[in-house]
């Protein structure tokens, strides 16, 4: 091939990262408005059919089903493509919104449960989706794509709450109960999320990136238990599912007891709200100046600055008093930030470090790890917060963050293992 030849394939290439970013960011947008819409009227649908204490099940499927429908997903990114296993995440997510709106009339708490466990898989596809923007990026522009894929969910984070009162009378229309309504609107954007991923994720952006390293030499058909022994040899990218992991467990011990910290002393749900809503912002908002320091700066570099800001929301956090709402807000802001750099920071690495043909295969791991450590800090928090205190959980909440500041200063975890 040519000179001319070359630059052809290479805009080529750009033209189908352009296209895929642009893709996945509107589908990530659906799909937070999707699942930001359907948490709260989860919890009370669950919390109306099986009393208070079964509130919080619907929640807890929903993480369950992310975490178990994680390594399938990759599977089918491995032997189909994303196209096909990201289409079929939020088709089967659909599934679930459908179930749990049939639950919901039927009076089926179990229903209902499954059906928030199948809408977990959309949050799984989500999580792949950051993945998918990096498989044509370039490593100089892998962080800034993948920042741009998790900005956009902060469109449907935010309107999802606030369409509830909207597709609760769109449900009564309908003769439907009211809280069933954000399940009836997850369904038909999950459902368009998933035909614009089928009809313009073309080409394929890894089974392109997979072909593009096959043009370089033989490259060998990748399985998902070759996930883990691929890792052994890739400290780097071992590192980056500690950071990704670390981080969420850090964010979701602290976040997931706020709300119950601060109604202790009688917060009202508005200044709860507010404080929850200044900590989305700091999970989101800044990611694309996140993406860009990842790049600039480098990866580990931001890791240790998130494990810094997370260092500093646990202390900020757990000195506030319950009412505090301005030094809980900054708390709760530096703890959303800190997740963003570790996040993007560690998902940018582990996709470094790993062979375009065995990405997927990781990247399923890193989520299934993720989720896992989401669920199982969650249920610890609770447990600190009713044997201790509210500060209590904060400093149990740095103890992991201080082993990954530690972890990034191993020298076998900063380079390559012949």
């Amino acid at each position: 091939m040519g000179v001319t030849g070359i630059l052809h394939a290479d805009t080529d290439v750009r033209a189908a990262q352009r296209r895929t970013v642009g893709t996945l960011s509107v589908t990530q947008m659906l799909s937070g408005v999707a699942v930001a819409g359907s948490l709260p009227a989860g919890a009370l649908i669950a919390a109306s059919l099986g009393g208070e204490g079964a509130a919080g099940l619907a929640q807890t499927a929903g993480v369950l089903g992310a975490a178990l429908l994680a390594l399938p997903l990759a599977q089918l990114a491995l032997s189909h493509g994303r196209r096909f296993a990201l289409s079929t995440g939020y088709a089967i997510g659909a599934l679930g919104a459908v179930t749990v709106v049939i639950g919901g009339a039927a009076g089926v708490i179990g229903v209902v449960l499954l059906g928030c466990l199948l809408l977990g898989v959309s949050t799984a596809a989500g999580y792949q989706g950051r993945y998918a923007a990096t498989d044509l990026a370039d490593e100089a522009h892998r962080g800034r794509a993948l920042s741009i894929v998790v900005w956009a969910g902060t469109i449907g984070a935010v309107l999802g709450p606030n369409l509830l009162e909207f597709s609760g009378s769109m449900a009564l229309r309908l003769g439907l109960p009211q809280l069933t309504g954000p399940f009836v609107l997850a369904t038909i954007v999950l459902v368009a999320a998933s035909l614009i991923l089928f009809v313009r994720l073309r080409p394929d952006p890894y089974l392109l990136a997979r072909s593009i390293a096959a043009a370089a030499g033989p490259v060998a058909h990748p399985h998902l238990r070759d996930g883990l022994a691929h890792l052994r040899k890739h400290r780097r990218a071992m590192l980056g599912i500690a950071a990704v992991s670390i981080g969420h467990v850090a964010m979701v011990m602290v976040m997931v007891m706020t709300p119950v910290h601060m109604a202790h002393v009688d917060v009202s749900l508005q200044l709860i709200g507010l404080v929850i809503s200044v900590h989305v912002l700091g999970m989101f908002a800044l990611s694309p100046v996140v993406g860009w320091a990842v790049d600039r700066f480098g990866r580990t570099q931001i890791i240790v600055l998130g494990a810094v800001i997370l260092l500093v929301s646990s202390v900020v956090s757990g000195l506030a008093p319950a009412d505090d709402v301005p030094v809980l807000g900054a708390g709760l802001f530096l703890l959303g930030l800190g997740w963003s750099c570790t996040l993007i920071a560690g998902s940018t690495l582990l996709t470094d470090d790993c062979d375009p043909a065995e990405r997927p295969s990781v990247q399923g791991l890193s989520d299934l790890t993720m989720n896992v450590a989401g669920a199982l800090g969650g249920a610890l928090a609770g447990i600190i917060v009713l044997q201790f205190s509210y500060a209590v959980l904060c400093a149990a909440a740095a103890v992991p963050v201080l082993a990954l500041v530690a972890l990034t200063a191993v020298p076998s975890m900063r380079r390559p293992v012949p």
